[in-house]
Formats: C-alpha cells, structure tokens, sequence
C-alpha cells in the first residue's frame, strides 16, 4: 500500500477498507510517514467524512496502536469524557466524586485544542504532579486511590498521540470522524466499563450548533457501544463560560474552593452531578439518575470528593497537603486587574470562544503543538449571563504577564459581553439533552 493513495482515495470521497485504515494508523505510529501526510489524511477527512464502519476501524485501529490496560478492582471503570469548553473544569470535581461513590476512574485526558482549556493543562500548573507516569504507577494510583487523572503515556493509543497534536494546528478540530476516533481510543485502551460524554454546544463550543452537537454526540455512543464500552452522553450549553474563572491555575483553584466548600458554581455543579448521576445509574451503584446526582453532590459536600482529590495529587507526585497549600503553590501573574464595564444593565450575552481566545493571547493556551503555555494567566470572576452590571461592577479581574497583554484582554473582555437595559426571560439549563 502507498499512503499518498490512501489520502488520495478519502480526498475523492472514497471510503476505505478495514484493511487500509489499519495499515495507514500502522504507518503512522512507527513513524513511517510526515506530518505533511497526516495533515493531509485529517484534512481529507475533515472535509469528505467517513462513514460509520470507517469511523469505527480508525477507532479501534488507533486503540490498539498501544497497550490497553487490563484491571483487577473491585468495582467499575468509569470515565468521563468532555468535547472541551471554555471553563470547563469538571473532570476535576467528577473524578474523585465518583470514586467516593464507588468507581474507578482511569482519567486519561488531553490538553487544550484551540480556544479551549485542557485538563492536563490545569493539572500541570501543580509543583511536582506527574500528568504522564508510567502505566504502573496509574494503575496503583487507581486502584489505591480509586481515580487518576493524567495524559496518555507512550503506550497509550500512540497514533492518537501524534494525531491529536496536528489537528490542533491545521484546522481540523472539528471533524466528527476524528474527534470520535481520539476521544474513544484513549478511553478504550484505558479499559473502561462504562463512558459518559459531556458533549458541548454553543459559542464556545467546537460544536456551536446543536445539530452538529448531537451528531457527535450520536456518533461516540454508536461507536463506543459497539466496540463494547457501555457509553451515554449529555448535550450541555456551552453559550458563557462554565466556571466563573477561566485559565489553567485559577480553574484548578477555584475547583479546589468548591472541594473546600468555600465555593459554589451553579451550572459547573449542574454539570458535574449530571454527568455523574449518568454514569453511576448505568453501572449500578445506583437506583436512578436522580440517585446518583445526588450521591454525587453528597460526596462533593461531606468532603470525601476533597480527600480523595488531594491523595489522588500526592500520589502522583504533588504536595501532601495541596488542598491547604495551594493558593501559594500554583502560579500566579504579576499583572493583576479589574476590566468595568461602561454600560449598565443586564448581561444577555457571552462570547464565550473570545473569552477562551485571550486566553490564548495572554498566553494561556497553545498556538502551536510545541508551544509552552503560561499556567498562571487567565480570567477571574467573570460575571454571567443575567448578572447586573455598572461601572463600579467589575466584568472580569485579569490575570496577564505584561502590561501590554492585559490591555489586549481588557479590550477583549469588553467586546465579548453584550449588555442591554432589560433582563432578558429566565435563561433555559444548562443541560440541554440526554443520549444513550
């Protein structure tokens, strides 16, 4: 086989075989092939699609690229799964709420793609955390512990690897096919049970519309159920910012406030007992959805989801005590300031993909593959849809490292809220739909 006529033949619309998708993945991760040839295979694909048996080969092919993990707990596997958003720090909260509840959950997640934020991007704002170990000391971790939350190794799903690195920079994010052959390769390597899937929707989202939304959606549960993991999804809005800070170290404080119960997030709670409701229902450690919610916020609120967030960070190589040491710990910026608003009024709109863009500017995020991000800049309570806003009212604190950069966010900030002098109708959920 060639690989230009494997890029050639999915450029023309021509599906693949069984047997080219797997030599193709083959190629790749033995790393016979350029960047140049991957970048043309994902663009093929992104711009004429795979069918359902095609997206499932890749899934499976890019699966077995590496090693999958074989476990022995006494309980389920479990995991969550994000198509990524703008605030979005649920992982951080979920996991060790449901390893309260009597899961195990073997996180393996990315970091960020375009304007979104990574959970691996947050948790390597932690001093001495170890978001790649090896497959030994994430396999004690989870059974000890009951969740880690860490990147892929070498040996987990290596062609997504090297794949999920090149689609963040050539415009290629967005594809269905790609994106339900990354998201489920590394969730099945990693032995899973059981997958729920957060699907975003809106203006922040990779998916802004809900149509292209629950097409995604549709296709990570026909995909994962046939290859044998038991998986469900839910449609959440995505139109403001989940959490009311937003960028890698200040997402990981405020989500170790909420541990703390010196803090509550309204929607990102939403979320987290949802998703969690969802998964525990399917696999039996409980009654019902509603049931499950539950047990999932009682976790978060008698402290157990706490202590087990912190033994899950010393186990993988952070401080024994973060949860009390962490607003010295994490970075911080050296600039520091409020953006006000010159209106008064109602917030009836969010902008949330320029929120995730500065991000991006201030240096929060990767332009490039290869780029090192800035942890400690990012956006601190930001105000949200419904809120009252004057000019004494701060829209947003801004956390940069020059002067020059917070002038660009401040501007930014003040272009992506929309502000009228009516409050508009009671804003819908956010959740939007339930798959299964």
């Amino acid at each position: 086989m060639l690989v230009q006529e494997i890029i050639r033949k999915k450029r023309d619309g021509i599906l693949l075989t069984d047997n080219e998708i797997s030599w193709f993945i083959s190629q790749m991760t033995q790393d016979k092939m350029s960047e140049s040839q991957i970048a043309a295979f994902a663009m093929a694909t992104y711009l004429k699609g795979m069918n359902i048996s095609e997206r499932t080969t890749l899934t499976e092919a890019m699966c077995n690229s590496g090693k999958k993990i074989q476990w022995d707990l006494a309980g389920p596997i479990i995991d969550k799964h994000s198509t990524g958003g703008v605030g979005d720090c649920v992982s951080l909260l979920l996991a060790p709420s449901l390893a309260a509840c009597g899961g195990f959950v073997p996180m393996v997640s990315g970091r960020g793609l375009g304007h979104t934020g990574g959970t691996l991007d947050k948790f390597d704002s932690i001093p001495g955390y170890e978001s790649q170990p090896s497959i030994e000391l994430f396999k004690k971790t989870v059974k000890t512990v009951g969740c880690a939350i860490v990147g892929q190794t070498e040996e987990i799903a290596p062609a997504d690897k090297r794949l999920y690195a090149i689609r963040d920079v050539t415009a290629t994010v967005e594809s269905v096919d790609l994106i339900t052959a990354s998201i489920l390769s590394k969730k099945l390597a990693a032995g899973l049970d059981a997958l729920v899937l957060d699907i975003k929707c809106g203006n922040g989202a990779f998916m802004d519309s809900l149509k292209q939304a629950e097409l995604l959606a549709r296709s990570l549960v026909q995909v994962g159920n046939g290859l044998g993991c038991h998986t469900t999804a839910i449609l959440t809005d995505m139109n403001q910012p989940l959490c009311s800070n937003v960028g890698n170290s200040l997402e990981m404080q405020k989500a170790v406030d909420i541990l703390k119960g010196n803090a509550k997030e309204n929607r990102l709670l939403e979320v987290v007992s949802a998703l969690g409701g969802k998964i525990l229902w399917s696999v039996g450690l409980a009654s019902s959805f509603k049931q499950g919610s539950n047990k999932i916020r009682n976790s978060l609120e008698n402290g157990r989801s706490a202590e087990l967030f912190e033994r899950m960070i010393s186990s993988l190589g952070g401080s024994n005590n973060f949860l009390n040491k962490s607003e010295t710990e994490l970075p911080s910026a050296p600039f520091v300031a409020d953006v006000n608003s010159f209106s008064t009024g109602y917030i009836h709109s969010i902008d949330s993909r320029a929120i995730g863009i500065s991000v991006l500017e201030l240096g929060g995020a990767r332009r490039r593959s290869t780029d090192i991000i800035d942890h400690a800049v990012g956006f601190e309570n930001l105000l949200g849809v419904g809120d009252f806003i004057d000019s004494k009212l701060p829209l947003a604190r801004i956390h940069a490292r020059d002067e020059q950069s917070l002038a660009l966010a401040k501007d930014r900030i003040l272009r992506a809220y929309k502000i009228g002098e009516q409050k508009k109708g009671k804003e819908n959920g956010v959740i939007i739909k339930h798959l299964d």
